[in-house]
């Protein structure tokens, strides 16, 4: 799952992580999910498909994740027990080590696994606070990389000063033993596959994407892949905690981190300090209905898009006064001329530009309003200059493919771990096929993609051992959940959701477009969070900023 996504499923094309965090920071892209970090997607798994997701929506109201016993069990003290051994790691200012935790916590002599840490120490004025640690979605986005990138350094200066600010790569993510699944070609021919099938023979062949995608990543870490569940992520967040020498964690997390702080608060609700939910989950959910609402987030975003663009004097999808609902169906029009003739892109690998890549795009696109302009000017000279190359620019960076072709492991990582927290979405194409109309409903534009995009976590080669459930944390000390109101990858609902599940919770509301809200301009959400991680004063429950 925000992300996360947000929760994000890799599919062959449209994989939405809901959970990452792909904005601009404030306006440069920092990461994933639209350029960007993911996210958050989030595109999840589900319960299939009817009844069986209604009675798994059902079931989720009266499960409730339960807190661990609060006395650290002896087969678990040698871990708890590690220091971090800080080293220089070439990123001026930061300083990195690792930690071991236990690969399977049920049996922790079976094997470690090894975390990957960084840390910017706080600055001063002011007594230090602690540490704090950061999370910028996914399932799959590197909080290492997203804290040296930018938290690290762009957090405010109140926020810095007071305290250092830490990142863990979740178990299989990026420095912490990441999940690989395929080579930069095959990834290549992956995110190029037909996502929105005609036929049989195109059907055929979507499965047979996900089937090698999923066996890829099988063959890669058979032992891993049963072991990367955002309960065990969260586990490990607490080992981190004790050698950090910090009584309580205090944390930011957004998109699918909200999902995994959320998670940490049920499960040790004593030792949940300053915790900061942005761009919320909700767990409850199983994931077809998570899939679904995210679809009808996007299109909520995208008739933000639609709107503003049609204002502008170099909109390629309509003239000023032309409805939201026309935007949509002359981009659905041009996705569909792209099926039958990709455009070239002058790549040096020679991609062309496919109805799944140009998909992928413009879902990168929606996750930060300071990207339509580069979107407006990417649709132009795709659909009336035959270049591709600035569509395939948005996707690359939402999969993270680099200049030489190489991939990063967050689409690996977002599968491995959304596959293994919920039941699939659809067990067989014939369940996608009669869940159309109500996808398409949800976002005419993107809905049929999105749909099939849900199908991926049928192959996987690791049954689920996650369930939708409700997270209490009672007893925890109060915790912010904020969700903005136009958010594509985590709609505002969820937050709302999430606020009214977590015991303690202070909901704060952005009145806004793009994914999450901290750091992203809006002053009054800044100094709001600000205040409550530096001084302890959260808000109070139900404020509004815009």
């Amino acid at each position: 799952m925000d992300t996360r996504r947000t929760l994000r499923s890799a599919s062959a094309s449209t994989s939405v992580s809901g959970s990452r965090n792909p904005r601009r920071r404030p306006r440069d892209r920092a990461k994933t999910a639209a350029g960007l970090v993911a996210t958050a997607a989030l595109l999840v798994s589900a319960c299939s498909s009817g009844s069986a997701t209604t009675s798994a929506a059902s079931a989720a109201q009266e499960a409730a994740l339960a807190a661990l016993p609060q006395a650290t069990p002896a087969a678990l003290a040698t871990y708890y027990g590690q220091k971090p051994a800080w080293r220089k790691c070439g990123v001026s200012g930061f300083e990195c080590a690792t930690l071991k935790a236990p690969l399977d916590y049920a049996e922790p002599s079976a094997g470690d696994i090894r975390l990957a840490l960084t840390r910017k120490e706080a600055t001063g004025p002011g007594k230090r606070l602690g540490s704090l640690l950061v999370n910028p979605g996914g399932p799959g986005g590197s909080a290492v990389g997203y804290v040296q990138a930018y938290a690290g350094v762009g957090y405010p200066a109140e926020v810095r000063a007071r305290y250092d600010v830490v990142a863990v790569d979740p178990r299989g993510v990026a420095g912490s033993e990441p999940v690989e699944c395929l080579d930069g070609p095959r990834m290549d021919r992956y995110t190029r596959t037909d996502a929105t099938p005609d036929d049989g023979r195109e059907t055929d062949g979507l499965v047979a994407a996900y089937r090698t995608f999923a066996e890829g990543c099988g063959a890669d870490a058979p032992r891993l892949l049963r072991h990367v569940s955002t309960v065990e992520a969260a586990r490990d967040m607490d080992v981190v905690r004790a050698a950090l020498g910090d009584e309580k964690l205090n944390y930011v997390g957004a998109s699918y981190g909200t999902f995994l702080g959320a998670t940490y608060a049920g499960l040790f609700p004593d030792r949940a300090g300053r915790l900061v939910l942005d761009g919320a989950m909700d767990p409850s959910l199983p994931a077809r209905r998570l899939n679904l609402e995210q679809t009808a987030g996007f299109e909520t975003a995208f008739r933000s898009f639609a709107k503003d663009c049609v204002r502008q004097a170099d909109c390629p999808l309509g003239g000023r006064g032309t409805s939201p609902e026309r935007v949509g169906q002359n981009l659905k029009a041009f996705f569909e001329k792209l099926d039958a003739r990709p455009v070239p892109t002058g790549d040096a690998d020679g991609r062309t530009l496919t109805e799944s890549l140009a998909t992928t795009g413009v879902i990168a696109a929606m996750y930060d309003e300071g990207a339509w302009e580069q979107l407006r000017e990417a649709l132009t000279s795709a659909m009336k200059e035959n270049d591709g190359s600035g569509l395939l620019v948005l996707s690359d960076g939402y999969y993270e493919r680099d200049a030489d072709g190489a991939y990063s492991n967050l689409m690996f990582a977002n599968a491995a771990v959304n596959c293994l927290d919920l039941p699939a979405a659809f067990d067989t194409p014939e369940q996608v096929r009669s869940a159309l109309p109500e996808f398409r409903k949800a976002s005419p534009v993107f809905g049929e993609g999105l749909a099939w995009a849900a199908l991926n976590c049928a192959y996987w080669p690791v049954q689920a051992t996650g369930e939708p459930h409700r997270i209490e944390a009672e007893g925890a000390a109060p915790i912010v959940v904020v969700g903005t109101t136009r958010d594509p990858a985590t709609p505002y609902r969820w937050a709302r959701a999430l606020a009214g599940q977590l015991s303690s919770a202070r909901l704060l509301t952005y009145e806004g477009d793009g994914h999450t809200a901290y750091g992203r301009g809006s002053s009054c959400i800044d100094r709001t969070i600000n205040a409550y991680l530096v001084r302890g004063t959260p808000p109070t429950d139900g404020k509004r900023c815009s």
